[in-house]
């Protein structure tokens, strides 16, 4: 069987959890589950990076424990991942004693290749961040370049990695492995990074104790950033699925930290003699009108409260459909209630009611065998199998906005095929039975495929149009690629409503 891994970075246990924290785990759980129906074995990890100066110092304000702080944080995000029907396989926190064991081992086996050095660090770091800079990566104001705020002077007895060492050979793995870091304007910056001259990187910390001890020298604690993501091999390098899984495929990551997986984890790896992975895909991030999320700007969008108000499958309807995966895109709630209420409630779930009542009314929930029929049958026919193939060439190029679009456009085509057939007409005449038999059949078995292709986005309504038309196999890809499996006298359910469209006050 064809094997597929798929991670998302760890989050940074925030007490305020938002929208953007539910994106992207959203995206890699539609492209774990698409290749979970396109019959690949799939592991999909997620987790929480827990380590870190930041999270002691937070703890501390709090009279807590770093662990204390941290557990109903994460807690917080099991939930949330299960409000939005995330299907991880693992959830890793670093906290754990087998990542802690992990990360030790690698340590000493980079450390064994002549790759680690205790020296001394004279620098800038910003503790939010957990990011060392120097003097010229400094923003216009002296601050981080990434979040704009101050850095800290730091000198300390520390342990470095021999980042610059592997300049040449990063660069060379890029540029023979285009695909190695999408998007591709996200390649073209850390190309130019490597370029400017990598340093030496600082690896070890003696300020503070919350993070994983330096094998043989505990008055250290690894780089926050060295210890997260080694997370990625944590649950697999000392399991019998290591080579059925690793390289990964896919680590989808926010574009602000694509420097750590493009280029301190590849050479940690090379270090290490480890294979590389095989895509880092950076995504973009999710903006509000007044800007990226933030608790200052106090325009965090609460996901539970979304999910409670709306139901996860259209939350991640909007997400998926609304954003290019690698471009930033913005939340915006009037326009998540006007998707609401005209794809899904109005295509989607009108074309299901309508099906399902037409076919109770007219034949008694039950499926009459199909004829070839009229050209518009054919034409309908052929158009649901083009949609299928085109979505199983969209996913397989990781495009889930244009994947979501086509199933939609096929959707709007099926609700035309009813006004142009008229169902209602043919019921009145008992020479057209056979035809009207012909379209319900039709919607019945695009409904079935619809329901196929969706599930990946939105496996919980999915399910609900399953179980309407009473199919019950586990869905397939290859049964979207076919037009005909729902059988002759197969009884359909009763229709219910799938979204109820949303008053708008004015």
């Amino acid at each position: 069987m064809k094997t597929f891994y798929i991670t998302t970075p760890i989050y940074y246990p925030s007490a305020n959890l938002h929208i953007g924290h539910a994106y992207c785990t959203t995206i890699a759980d539609a492209i774990a589950r698409y290749k979970r129906l396109a019959g690949y074995e799939v592991f999909f990890l997620t987790g929480s990076d827990e380590h870190g100066q930041k999270i002691q110092r937070t703890a501390q304000a709090e009279n807590k424990t770093p662990l204390e702080y941290v557990d109903p944080i994460v807690e917080n995000f099991k939930e949330l991942w299960k409000k939005f029907y995330i299907s991880n396989d693992d959830f890793i926190r670093t906290s754990e004693p087998r990542h802690e064991k992990v990360v030790q081992e690698i340590f000493k086996r980079i450390q064994d290749n002549g790759d680690i050095y205790k020296g001394e660090y004279t620098g800038l770091y910003c503790t939010p961040c957990e990011s060392y800079w120097t003097e010229l990566q400094l923003d216009e104001n002296g601050c981080c370049p990434d979040c704009h705020r101050p850095v800290e002077k730091v000198s300390e007895e520390a342990y470095f990695f021999k980042l610059s060492k592997y300049a040449d050979k990063l660069l060379q793995h890029i540029e023979e492995h285009p695909e190695f870091i999408v998007p591709t304007s996200r390649r073209n910056e850390m190309i130019n990074f490597i370029k400017s001259g990598l340093e030496d990187l600082c690896i070890s910390r003696t300020s503070f104790d919350w993070g994983i001890p330096v094998p043989g020298d505990e008055r250290h604690v690894i780089y926050v950033w060295f210890d997260a993501v080694i997370n990625y091999i944590t649950p697999l390098i000392h399991n019998p699925d290591m080579k059925k899984f690793w390289p990964a495929d896919i680590h989808l990551v926010g574009k602000e930290i694509v420097r750590f997986h493009t280029i301190i984890w590849p050479a940690m790896l090379m270090a290490a003699n480890l294979p590389l992975p095989k895509q880092i895909y950076g995504h973009g991030w999710l903006v509000t009108d007044s800007g990226k999320m933030s608790k200052s700007k106090g325009n965090v969008v609460d996901p539970v409260a979304l999910v409670e108000e709306f139901g996860a499958d259209a939350i991640r309807y909007f997400l998926l459909r609304e954003i290019t995966l690698g471009l930033d895109g913005n939340f915006n709630r009037d326009a998540l209630i006007q998707r609401i209420n005209s794809d899904l409630a109005n295509d989607l779930g009108n074309l299901l009611h309508r099906t399902l009542n037409m076919i109770g009314k007219f034949q008694k929930k039950i499926l009459i065998a199909s004829t070839e029929g009229t050209d518009l049958d054919k034409s309908f026919r052929l158009e649901a199998l083009d949609t299928a193939a085109e979505y199983r060439r969209l996913m397989d190029n990781v495009q889930l906005s244009d994947a979501v679009k086509v199933v939609w456009k096929f959707i709007g085509r099926a609700n035309k095929y009813i006004d142009e057939t008229t169902p209602w007409k043919l019921a009145k005449d008992e020479t057209k039975r056979q035809e009207l038999a012909n379209v319900l059949y039709n919607l019945a078995e695009s409904l079935r495929i619809v329901g196929i292709l969706i599930s990946p986005f939105m496996p919980a309504t999915a399910e609900k149009i399953f179980e309407q038309l009473k199919v019950s196999s586990e869905p397939k890809l290859d049964d979207a690629e076919v037009f005909g499996l729902l059988e002759a006298n197969h009884e359909v359910g009763k229709p219910e409503q799938l979204f109820p469209r949303i008053l708008i006050e004015d």
